[in-house]
């Protein structure tokens, strides 16, 4: 099973980029997306973006992760 979570492309220098992940920046590589641009989202694993994603598909993605952290938070 992959595990892959949406994130913002908020800058890019080679083929590394720099992501908004759900209020969290990291560093990621883009070997796989080469066609990313910044403003693009995509999703993670393992450090790497795996796909170009359209953003109603990551904000719904992200909400279905809150609405799971949230439900840990109330046991």
């Amino acid at each position: 099973m992959c595990l892959a979570i949406p994130a913002k492309v908020v800058s890019l220098e080679g083929s590394i980029a720099k992501v908004d992940m759900m209020g969290n920046e990291r560093a990621i590589g883009t070997d796989l997306v080469p066609e990313v641009k910044i403003g693009d989202y995509v999703l993670v694993h393992a450090g790497f973006a795996i796909e170009v994603i359209e953003k109603e598909i990551a904000q719904e993605t992200e909400a279905l992760w809150m609405e799971v952290a949230h439900a840990y938070e109330e046991e």
